[in-house]
């Protein structure tokens, strides 16, 4: 396990995840000769997606994975004294990989 310094780059906020049909957000990361994509938080869109015999989810599943979204979101926002994901791009994290894969990231309060 490593832990590297870096900063976030890019914020997307809106449909995106598996084949474009989810809604959430993502971040990229960047550092001194790597970078990363955190897994896209969010869940399937209302709109693209509707819940039926089929889906092995119901509503209140999609209610609690955008309910995290939005905590992550929240979180984030705190802990980088900013008030809108735009503001986000710059940065500094803490990221921690394991055999070259994202384990976890925070943002460095302690430089903030």
């Amino acid at each position: 396990m490593r832990k590297e310094l870096g900063k976030i780059t890019q914020v997307r906020c809106g449909i995106g995840g598996y084949q474009d049909t989810m809604l959430g957000i993502g971040f990229t990361i960047e550092g001194k000769g790597w970078g990363v994509q955190t897994p896209f938080e969010g869940t399937w869109s209302p709109d693209s997606i509707k819940v039926d015999k089929h889906t092995k989810w119901t509503e209140k599943d999609r209610s609690l994975a955008f309910d995290n979204a939005f905590r992550l979101i929240g979180s984030t926002l705190h802990k980088a004294k900013k008030k809108d994901i735009s503001e986000l791009v710059g940065v500094p994290v803490e990221v921690v990989f394991e055999d070259n894969t994202l384990i976890s990231w925070r943002v460095l309060t302690e430089v903030l």
